[in-house]
């Protein structure tokens, strides 16, 4: 939906309700594009984020493959001597 500035001003309690809801609302100058509403998104709160960080944990370590032991991850770089090759 694209409404000039001037339109706008009277109807802009409907506009911003229109853009909660979800339509695409564009003030225009001169017929130009200047200004798009949206929504602001608010930031989940702390429950919902440590429920988001605990599942991927989980995900995370089903998925994980064991590998090489770290202690011996680097011992191709030396030779039986202990010296860099």
């Amino acid at each position: 939906m694209r409404v000039s500035v001037t339109e706008a001003k009277g109807q802009l309690t409907d506009l911003v309700r229109r853009a909660e809801a979800g339509d695409e609302v564009i003030l225009t100058r001169h017929g130009h594009p200047a200004v798009r509403l949206v929504p602001i998104k608010l930031p989940p709160d702390l429950t919902t984020r440590r429920a988001v960080l605990e599942a991927a944990r989980k995900n995370g370590a089903a998925k994980a493959l064991p590998g090489p032991d770290a202690a011996r991850s680097q011992d191709f770089l030396f030779g039986d001597d202990g010296l860099p090759e």
